[in-house]
This record gives C-alpha cells, sequence and structure tokens, in this order.
C-alpha cells in the first residue's frame, strides 16, 4: 500500500547499495502539504549521523504556496527517525572510507511520509560504463526477443 512521491535515480547511478533502511521523516504542515503536491526533490540528499540522530541533508521540499503565515525553508535540515540499532549500524558503517548514506526515494505508507536510505559504496567510471553496457545489451536482447515474438 505504499505510493512513491519521488526516486533519486542518481543515487542508484552513482552507488552500490549495500543495505537499504526505512526511516520516518520529521515535517512541518506546509512541508506535508507541499509533499502532496508533489514539489520534493532527492537529486542531491545524503544524510549523516550526528549526536545520535540522523540528520537529511539536501532534500528541496519547496514552499507551499497557499501557506497563510509560517512557511518552511526549502533545504533545511530534517531529522530521521530510527530506531537506535539502526543509528548504531549506520554510523559504523558510514565510517567506512567510500561509504555514505543516501535518500533512495520517498513514499507514502500509512498517511505517512517515508524515506528509503541506503548505505551506498561510490562506483567508479569504469563501473558507472559497465552498468551502461549492461543496459544496452538487455535493451538490445528484449527488441529482439519482441522482434522474434511478432513473427
Amino acid at each position: 500500500m505504499d505510493s512513491e512521491i519521488a526516486q533519486n535515480k542518481k543515487a542508484l547511478r552513482d552507488y552500490h547499495i549495500l543495505e537499504k533502511f526505512e526511516a520516518g521523516i520529521e515535517l512541518k504542515g506546509t512541508e506535508v502539504k507541499s509533499i502532496r503536491g508533489g514539489k520534493i526533490n532527492l537529486r542531491d540528499a545524503f544524510a549523516r549521523v550526528e549526536k545520535n540522530e540522523v540528520i537529511l541533508y539536501g532534500c528541496d521540499i519547496q514552499p507551499y504556496e497557499r501557506a497563510s503565515h509560517e512557511q518552511h525553508t526549502a533545504k533545511r535540515p530534517r531529522k530521521l527517525l530510527l530506531h537506535k540499532k539502526e543509528i548504531a549500524k549506520l554510523f559504523l558503517k558510514s565510517n567506512i572510507r567510500g561509504n555514505a548514506i543516501v535518500a533512495l526515494r520517498a513514499y507514502w505508507r500509512n498517511r505517512h511520509v517515508k524515506i528509503e536510505i541506503g548505505i551506498g559504496k561510490g562506483k567508479d567510471h569504469k563501473d558507472q560504463r559497465e552498468d551502461i553496457k549492461k543496459r544496452v545489451m538487455n535493451r538490445e536482447a528484449e527488441r529482439e526477443m519482441a522482434r522474434f515474438n511478432k513473427r
């Protein structure tokens, strides 16, 4: 019963995702209204563990146009809600050189906004080229299969 709001395709291109976590996110009322309108961007979103809390940076939630008097800042740091064991695990894995905590997607679960974060290990340009080659090969194979089945 999850409906996806936004996805971070750049993270999937630039990182090998080692492990995924589901986190709640602390939002203001105007942010929720804006997310309902689809005004969220996770393109450069990443997280850090600071003082036993996970903070999300770079998540762009555009201001809600019809807000009355109180408005939120678009790229403010937002606290992610996780269990202590998950935070400890994220802290240990993110301290390994080359690993980062990246936001993968945002979605609704039972009227709550959830953020899927992952431990990502950076890809080399060589790995990115190999991924592109695999996609092209799969696409050509599917075309050939469709052409063969069409006959």
